[in-house]
């Protein structure tokens, strides 16, 4: 299992399963075995279409180094852009097919719209979910939709693959990804992926809509480009 993860560390693409055989030299129903294993505990993404494994999310626990270096380094950005424009800051990651809150920078605001550290949400209607799928591949943001499905959370809510394929299509374009009340009826939310972290990691600004009308959308957007771009040409600890 070990030679199997070391190979996995070394691959950018992934691999398959008879390359694992080819360089282990174990049985194939072994390698089958350990690879099904890891698939199973999430330590282990594979791509149904290709049949590529990948290191799954399961070596970045909530703890795991790299994501306290993540929360500690992007913590004093988000705070700043809370207080800047008065509203919820996020950090979201891809955690299997869904967006896991790493951190959050709560308004402090009576009301506001905050999910929780720890809480997951879909990939489809969040700001966060595309702006991450934006920059993966077609195929694995087809992969992903087709695992956790497309279920409506309001009534604006993007349920098709090629309507969201032609929705990340934008988002490559204009540079942000927004959930227009698609998650919450009620919320509006702007998010930019942060590229140069190594992680499937996104920043997002989220509010109640009356507080977070359209025009305001383009300057958080900013905001937000700047903390990552900030983050990429500035790396630390391998992040």
């Amino acid at each position: 299992m070990c030679a199997i993860l070391d190979l996995l560390q070394e691959s950018v693409d992934g691999i398959t399963l008879n390359e694992v055989v080819e360089a282990t030299g174990m049985p194939k129903s072994s390698a089958y075995r350990y690879l099904w294993t890891l698939e199973a505990h999430r330590y282990v993404e594979r791509d149904e279409e290709t049949g590529l494994c990948r290191l799954g999310l399961g070596f970045l626990g909530m703890q795991s180094r790299h994501l306290e270096l993540l929360r500690e380094r992007v913590r004093p950005w988000l705070e700043s852009v809370r207080d800047e424009f008065g509203e919820t800051a996020n950090l979201g990651l891809l955690d299997s097919d869904h967006i896991i809150y790493i951190d959050i920078i709560e308004s402090r605001r009576g009301v506001r719209l905050a999910a929780s550290r720890g809480d997951r949400d879909p990939l489809h209607s969040t700001a966060l979910g595309k702006a991450i799928a934006a920059h993966l591949p077609e195929r694995r943001v087809r992969e992903l939709l087709d695992r956790s499905g497309m279920p409506p959370r309001t009534e604006h809510t993007i349920v098709t693959v090629e309507d969201y394929l032609t929705e990340l299509d934008k988002i490559r374009t204009v540079g942000y990804a927004l959930d227009d009340g698609e998650n919450e009826a009620d919320g509006r939310c702007v998010a930019v992926p942060l590229v140069g972290t190594n992680l499937p990691a996104a920043i997002s600004l989220s509010a109640p809509m009356a507080r977070f009308p359209h025009r305001d959308v383009g300057a958080a957007a900013k905001a937000l480009r700047r903390i990552a771009e900030e983050l990429a040409t500035k790396p630390a600890g391998g992040l």
